[in-house]
């Protein structure tokens, strides 16, 4: 289906701003697209600050949880920090495990098993850690739906603190529903104490990072915290830029700045985990950046928790040593590209299964797909392809032994969460955000749940809002591209939600030569345009496809990013091109 494109209109005080900023007028114009429209504001965001990040005492809940765990921590119980086994779970629960370590307090960590145990806290977890004399448990990235996980917790004797940013859920009345228990969470959850956290798109590894603050002001007793908690804070940064990265909250605000400090400080991290983790992906010695974070770091620390059990991701950023990180890291490599194989053969599948089950026709709104086939440990990443291949809401379910294990993936306008919650008859359990949810379901469900999720996607969704959209912050000529330019986007880094790569459009342009096919499958495309002033070069990756249509009409208009490539030590400016306009379109 062909993309609506959404050019951001010229803005007339981007050559002011550009001017005062020392930054190019396409930079500024970005920055304005984004919110960002005054010199104040403008250098705020290219130059973070530490000192801008908000105290952990502003956290609801945080200041109480601190002093709560610091008490247990003196009195030597037994303390278990439960989390989720996604790379914000994960590093989430790595930093309050080093912070509580560095106290000497009796700690250990739980992480639940993705196709055994499913997301979120169970029962039989609770009961276990009961069994086995937890005193304290402390969730992370999880439990604000954990109603009857916390009532256990509270008849076996267990102290429960909840911290987690995921969305609570509601009577089909409207009311939010918690748990009893403290929580932690930067959302205004009618709860606890009362206005929300400045940040609410705070995500699970950043509410653990200023947790973790707070107890390490609670053990120095003051505000500024010790040396050695100084030190330990640096090294939580970056996991917690590792989790908001990999969890596409907005990269704007507060999340920008700990983004931004975070990667700088990956880089250089004393822990063997992330040392071990940062040379199997070939990148040390590099400056990190946030692609690096969502496409070579958090899908190896994914990888585990998708393929086998993300306690050894977990293992390998607290307690392992240099040589058992090394070899962790070298089983993360080998089962992300397994993941890999079989994502592709998901995708391939379910893509089929749309057109087969005529869920791609214009009177079907919504995506509900199930197989026995599947692994449940990718249907995640597989349902974001199969909504970004046919513009729909999607949920991929993965059914074993009876029950359904699905995740979903949706576009603007129709907020999962809520969506979910309409369905809940169909489902056991469900829990996530309005772009991103995970449910499960009785296998004989799925049909009832497939026929509620299509009617309220009929009714939220318009078919304007299933065409698929590509926003694009400037329209240029190629004369611009130039390593000035490049190195200006640079300081806008990182890049992610809410702070998307800067995306660009050409007037027409020839087409010079003829397109090549290239890669090994021959499905990237290679082009060199002209708009008669300055030829460049562009690859389209998995665009093979438009060749022809380029060799017959020799003109189009191209959406893309600006990259560098370098050859023989010469450094150049290309494009790698996101989407193709023709004449005839």
């Amino acid at each position: 289906m062909p993309k609506d494109w959404l050019i951001a209109p010229i803005w007339d005080g981007r050559e002011g701003l550009a001017k005062s900023l020392g930054v190019s007028p396409v930079v500024a114009q970005v920055l304005h697209n984004r919110g960002v429209s005054d010199v104040d504001a403008g250098r705020v965001f290219l130059t973070p600050r530490m000192v801008d990040i908000y105290e952990p005492e502003l956290l609801p809940g945080a200041a109480i949880a601190a002093e709560r765990i610091v008490s247990a921590v003196r009195a030597g119980k037994k303390i278990v920090v439960y989390g989720d086994y996604d790379v914000d779970g994960i590093t989430g629960v790595s930093i309050l495990w080093h912070c509580l370590k560095l106290a000497g307090a009796n700690i250990s960590y739980y992480v639940p098993h993705r196709l055994e145990e499913g997301y979120g806290v169970n029962l039989e977890a609770i009961d276990t850690l009961a069994d086995e004399g937890a005193d304290v448990v402390i969730t992370v990235d999880c439990g604000v739906t954990a109603i009857e996980p916390a009532l256990r917790a509270r008849e076996r004797g267990i102290e429960f603190i909840i911290t987690d940013h995921h969305n609570p859920h509601t009577t089909s009345e409207g009311e939010i529903e918690l748990p009893e228990a403290l929580l932690v969470h930067p959302g205004a959850c009618g709860k606890g104490d009362g206005a929300a956290y400045p940040n609410p798109d705070l995500s699970g590894a950043g509410v653990a990072l200023k947790l973790a603050w707070a107890i390490a002001q609670q053990l120095s007793k003051s505000t500024k915290v010790s040396p050695e908690y100084r030190d330990f804070l640096v090294d939580a940064t970056g996991l917690a830029a590792l989790g908001i990265i990999a969890d596409v909250v907005p990269l704007t605000g507060e999340n920008r700045i700990i983004a931004h400090y975070g990667l700088k400080g990956l880089a250089k991290s004393r822990l063997p985990g992330l040392q071990a983790l940062i040379q199997a992906a070939n990148l040390t010695g590099k400056s990190l950046s946030g692609y690096d974070i969502g496409f070579k770091l958090g899908p190896r620390l994914n990888a585990i928790g998708r393929m086998g059990h993300a306690r050894l991701a977990v293992d390998m950023l607290t307690r392992a040593d240099a040589r058992e990180a090394v070899q962790i890291a070298a089983n993360l490599e080998q089962q992300n590209r397994a993941r890999q194989a079989l994502q592709k053969r998901i995708t391939d599948e379910a893509i089929e299964m749309v057109s087969a089950t005529g869920q791609d026709s214009d009177a079907v709104r919504g995506i509900v797909l199930a197989s026995p086939e599947w692994h449940a440990g990718v249907i995640g990443v597989v349902a974001s392809r199969v909504t970004e291949e046919f513009g729909r809401p999607t949920v991929m379910i993965a059914i074993e032994n009876g029950v359904g294990q699905g995740s979903a993936r949706s576009i603007p306008n129709f907020a999962l969460h809520e969506v979910l919650g309409d369905c809940r008859e169909t489902l056991l359990t469900y829990g996530g955000h309005a772009m991103a949810a995970g449910l499960k379901i009785e296998a004989d469900k799925i049909d009832a749940f497939r026929a509620a999720f299509h009617n309220r996607a009929a009714q939220l969704l318009t078919p304007a809002d299933l065409r698929p959209k590509l926003r694009i912050d400037d329209e240029v000529r190629l004369d611009a591209l130039n390593m000035s330019l490049v190195s200006d986007f640079a300081k806008l880094e990182p890049f992610g939600a809410g702070n998307a790569s800067p995306r660009l459009a050409t007037d027409w342009l020839e087409v010079v030569g003829e397109p090549r096919a290239v890669g090994a499958s021959k499905s990237h495309l290679q082009v060199a345009l002209s708009d008669g002033v300055k030829q460049c070069k562009g690859i389209a990756f998995g665009m093979a496809k438009h060749a022809d249509a380029l060799k017959d009409s020799r003109r189009c208009k191209v959406a893309f990013e600006p990259i560098t490539n370098e050859w023989n030590g010469r450094v150049s400016v290309e494009m790698r091109i996101l989407d193709f306009r023709f004449p005839d379109e």
